[in-house]
């Protein structure tokens, strides 16, 4: 039957995308990607660091506006400082409830994908009920992060941005990805790479 091959690629994404979450890398921050950390952040600042990739960031993972060298780059005032430290904070609580109600719902469905033989639509019903909390997850942090965004200047986003492009260049170059910005093919160089 073709249906046991998509359950395990549906039990397999769905419970290895918490603990893809859940990495970091060693002495960096906590992401502060969509579902990503948000309610666990520490104060130190941060920095760029890889993360995940999520859908809408506005800024290096972290509390990038405790970062000295942003602060600097941005001339972000002490009140732009407490005014997202502010929007974090109020954000926080729901953002928790809303990662352990995702959680839930991924919880609720393993002894359905564990069932034999599984009932399809059960099991389609749940995955609805855990799009829906990750749907709502995502829009509460992408209000989180649209008002820290609302902070900043139009000349701090726009060097912001600037600055992001900049970091992801040098990650580029320093881990030889292939169409890195100096014209690197990655590792190995270019002949017979593709």
């Amino acid at each position: 039957m073709r249906l046991k091959p998509v359950l395990s690629f549906i039990l397999l994404a769905t419970f290895s995308a918490p603990l893809l979450v859940a990495q970091q890398a060693d002495g960096g921050p906590p992401p502060l990607g969509p579902g990503q950390n948000a309610g666990k952040m520490g104060r130190d600042g941060g920095g760029w660091g890889a993360g995940m990739h999520s859908g809408l960031r506005i800024g290096p993972p972290g509390i990038w506006w405790r970062n000295p060298d942003l602060i600097q780059k941005l001339n972000l005032t002490p009140d732009q400082q407490k005014r997202m430290d502010d929007i974090l904070q109020q954000s926080r609580l729901q953002l928790i409830d809303l990662r352990a109600t995702v959680e839930k719902q991924e919880v609720l469905m393993e002894p359905m994908l564990a069932a034999n033989p599984p009932d399809t639509n059960k099991i389609l019903a749940q995955i609805d009920q855990t799009a829906q909390a990750r749907a709502e997850l995502e829009k509460a942090n992408a209000k989180m992060l649209l008002g820290i965004r609302n902070v900043l200047t139009p000349d701090q986003w726009t060097k912001l941005q600037a600055e992001k492009r900049d970091r992801r260049g040098m990650r580029m170059r320093r881990d030889g990805m292939p169409g890195a910005p100096d014209g690197s093919r990655g590792p190995g160089g270019g002949e017979g790479m593709y």
